[in-house]
């Protein structure tokens, strides 16, 4: 990181402090350190057909945006580590998520209920062509998780209106290309957010428009870790192709320029956290929709032989595969731990 951007230090010493919490936060922030160990791991699964795959695939990798048409769509929202990775890849990376997040007290669903909710979402949208989650007429029960009462507008601004003004190098002329007028007066926070992303810049400029809140942050990009992980060498941005082939409605406020990426931020345009999901959730439909979504991305690598090769393998092997990578991450996190 510190080869790519200006680190931001304090960052760094919070998230290893919140690395210590459990093996889930652990997963979030490594996965640098995870593109090291699955392949050994996961040796039957490392040599898959290849996809343009997300990569730091993860259980609270999901969130919601703003369409051009103003409808309110679900979906993948981080997809800084995107990269060429087999597709088992991210399908075994968010079972091990789902897993851990189960074993610490977070999901109730067991771990072979879990990959095959996963699994079966995968499969089903393979085989349908896919289909973007856009929560209008449809997916009522997804919309209501989506916009339950912890990210009211009410509660989510204040948490802005409370972070400390950003000093030193801020990309006021990116900042100011992506609000509606950007002759509006606006201050910009530093805001400390995410896991793997931690230590990274990343400001927020509010502003009033209308006569109600916007935000938009900007963020620095950095490569992904797989290609540190291999000594390969990147420059250009593979989220974005990612995005533009997938089966998708595109989030038009999200853009990387020179080396930042963009987005709006809203109390209905953000990442969904496990706490925010409300105490009564049907999991198990949630997880299918989590592999549905795998699958809508996946689907933008065409012809690359996923439907044949799942053919080949046994009936339980993300299942297996997922619980060899949560014990190996477990055993990682305690040794972390004890440091």
């Amino acid at each position: 990181m510190a080869g790519q951007c200006a680190v931001v230090r304090p960052d760094i010493v919070r998230k290893h402090e919140l690395m210590t919490e459990d093996p889930f936060v652990f997963l979030r922030g490594t996965f640098y350190r995870w593109f090291q160990l699955w392949p050994s791991v996961c040796k039957s699964l490392a040599h898959a057909p290849t996809v343009l795959a997300v990569g730091d695939l993860h259980v609270e990798n999901f969130g919601t945006w703003r369409d051009v048409e103003g409808r309110l769509v679900w979906g993948i929202n981080d997809v800084d580590e995107a990269c060429e990775l087999p597709y088992t890849h991210d399908i075994v990376r968010l079972a091990t998520s789902a897993i851990l997040a189960t074993r610490h007290g977070q999901f109730s669903l067991g771990a072979r209920a879990a990959c095959d909710a996963i699994l079966y979402g995968y499969c089903r949208a393979r085989d349908r062509g896919g289909r973007p989650v856009v929560l209008a007429e449809r997916r009522r029960w997804l919309r209501q998780i989506a916009l339950n009462k912890l990210r009211d507008p009410v509660t989510y601004w204040p948490k802005f209106d409370a972070l400390r003004t950003a000093t030193g190098s801020i990309p006021h002329q990116i900042l100011r290309a992506s609000l509606p007028d950007p002759a509006l007066p606006y201050r910009v926070v530093r805001r400390v957010a995410g896991m793997g992303s931690l230590g990274r810049p990343r400001v927020v400029a509010l502003a009033t428009w209308g006569g109600a809140r916007i935000a938009r942050e900007a963020k620095a990009w950095l490569p992904s870790a797989a290609f540190w992980a291999t000594g390969r060498k990147s420059t250009v941005p593979m989220g974005p192709t990612l995005l533009q082939r997938a089966v998708r409605v595109p989030d038009p406020m999200f853009k990387i320029r020179d080396g930042w990426i963009v987005r709006r931020l809203a109390p209905d345009c953000s990442r969904i956290e496990l706490a925010d999901l409300p105490g009564v959730r049907d999991e198990e439909r949630l997880l299918a929709m989590m592999g549905w979504e795998t699958a809508n991305l996946h689907l933008g690598s065409h012809g690359v032989g996923i439907r044949a090769d799942l053919r080949t393998r046994p009936r339980r092997w993300l299942e297996q595969a997922a619980r060899a990578m949560t014990d190996v991450v477990e055993s990682e996190w305690l040794e972390w731990s004890r440091r």
